[in-house]
C-alpha cells in the first residue's frame, strides 16, 4: 500500500480530473456532474487506455476516473502503466455492479487503485443520475486532498495520547475500514496465524457481490477461514466473517458464549451499509464492554467514531492505522481526534499487537 500523501491545494487551486470511459454516454455524465462542483475541473475526457496515457502528460491531472472494461486498453492495462509511469496519480475505477466488474475493481484495488465506484442506472432519468454521480463521486475525488489552510493546522496525530488497553484477552475483535481496505485487510488477515484464539467481525464498505469476492480471495491466502457472514452464524473463534454489501452487520445473544450474527436492512448509517457503527454498538450490547477490541482502518469519512465512543466508555480497547499508512486518515483519524485509541499503528503493526492482546489469559465474563 503506497503511503497517504494528501495534496495540499493552494488559494483558488482547482482539482484537476481526467474521464476515461469507452461510453459516450459516461464521458459526459461524468463531465457534466464534476464540471458543477467549483472545486473541480474537468481538464479532458478519454475513450480508452491509449488515447488516455497520450493526454496525461499534455493535461496534468491530479485524479483520473477510469473505467474498467474498454476496447485497445482495458482499465487494468491502463492502470498498471499509470502506476510505473504516475505513481502518485490518484485513480477511481468505475465499474458495473456484475459479478466481473466486482472481479476486475479488487484486481484493480490490488494492482494499486485508489478507490472505486460502481456505475448505476436511474432509469434514464438525466438529473437523478447526475445527482447520484455527485454524492458518489465527488467525496471519493476530494478525499486525496487538503486545502492550504487546513494544511498548515496541527496534524491529527499530535493529538493522541495513549490509553490504557485491555488487562485480558478480548472475546472479539471487529474491524471497520473503508478506502483502501481490500488491500489493508490482505496485509493484516494472512498474519494471523491459524489457531488465533478470537473471532474477528469486518465491516468493509462495499457493495453487494463484492464482498463475497473480497471474503473468498481473503480466504485463500488466510490460515484462518474467510466467509462473507450469513444470518444466525455462530460467532466463534477460527472464522473471520465479512458483513454482506447492503446489509448491516450485527449480533445477538444472551450471553457472550452464545453469540450469532443477525443482517438486517435497516437505515444506512454514516450513508453507509454495511455500517461499522451498527456493528459496534450491537457488540456493546451484547459482550461486556471491556471484552470488545475495535480495529479502525483506512477510510473514509467517521463511520465507527460512534460506537467507538459506546465501547470506551464500557472499558472497551480500539487500534487506529496511523495517517501514514492509509489510503484516507478519514475514520482512523476521526478516532484519534477524540482521543479514543489506545494506540495508534502502522499496518504493518496491527496483526502483530492483535496477536499480543489475544496472547492473554481468557477473562471472566461481566
Amino acid at each position: 500500500m503506497k503511503p497517504n500523501i494528501r495534496r495540499a491545494l493552494k488559494a483558488g487551486e482547482k482539482i484537476r480530473v481526467l474521464v476515461v470511459d469507452d461510453s459516450v454516454v459516461m464521458r459526459r455524465l461524468v463531465s457534466l456532474a464534476l464540471a458543477q462542483d467549483a472545486a473541480i475541473d474537468v481538464v479532458g475526457v478519454a475513450s480508452n487506455g491509449v488515447v488516455a496515457l497520450q493526454r496525461i502528460p499534455l493535461l496534468n491531472p491530479d485524479v483520473i476516473t477510469l473505467d474498467v472494461e474498454m476496447p485497445e486498453m482495458d482499465g487494468l492495462e491502463m492502470l498498471g502503466c499509470i502506476r510505473q509511469r504516475y505513481p502518485h496519480l490518484r485513480v477511481i475505477m468505475c465499474s458495473t455492479l456484475t459479478e466481473r466488474g466486482a472481479a476486475i475493481t479488487l484486481d484493480a484495488l490490488r494492482l494499486g487503485a485508489d478507490d472505486y465506484l460502481t456505475k448505476t442506472s436511474n432509469g434514464g432519468a438525466l438529473d437523478r443520475s447526475l445527482d447520484t454521480l455527485r454524492e458518489q463521486l465527488l467525496p471519493r475525488i476530494k478525499q486525496f486532498f487538503v486545502t492550504s489552510q487546513a494544511a498548515r493546522e496541527v496534524p491529527l496525530r499530535a493529538l493522541w495520547s495513549p490509553t490504557p488497553d485491555l488487562g485480558r484477552r478480548p472475546a472479539v475483535v471487529a474491524i471497520g475500514v473503508s478506502t483502501g481496505g481490500p488491500a489493508a485487510l490482505a496485509e493484516v488477515l494472512p498474519a494471523l496465524p491459524a489457531e488465533f484464539p478470537v473471532p474477528i467481525l469486518v465491516v468493509q464498505h462495499m457493495p453487494p457481490l463484492f464482498t463475497r469476492f473480497l471474503a473468498e480471495r481473503l480466504n485463500a491466502i488466510c490460515q484462518l477461514h474467510v466467509t462473507e457472514a450469513a444470518n444466525s452464524e455462530a460467532v466463534e473463534p477460527g472464522k473471520i466473517l465479512i458483513a454482506p454489501g447492503d446489509f448491516h452487520m450485527k449480533v445477538r445473544g444472551s450471553s457472550p458464549d452464545a453469540v450469532r450474527i443477525e443482517l438486517d436492512q435497516t437505515a444506512p448509517q454514516n450513508s453507509c451499509r454495511p455500517a461499522v457503527d451498527a456493528l459496534l454498538t450491537s457488540l456493546a450490547d451484547v459482550y461486556c464492554g471491556s471484552a470488545v477490541l475495535a480495529v479502525i482502518l483506512t477510510g473514509m469519512g467517521q463511520d465507527g467514531l460512534r460506537g467507538a465512543k459506546i465501547l470506551k466508555s464500557q472499558g472497551g480497547s480500539v487500534l487506529a492505522q496511523d495517517e501514514a499508512t492509509s489510503v484516507v486518515w478519514g475514520m482512523p483519524g476521526s478516532i484519534v481526534r477524540e482521543g479514543l485509541a489506545n494506540r495508534v499503528l502502522p499496518l504493518a503493526q496491527i496483526a502483530p499487537e492483535l496477536v499480543r492482546m489475544a496472547d492473554r489469559r481468557k477473562g471472566q465474563p461481566c
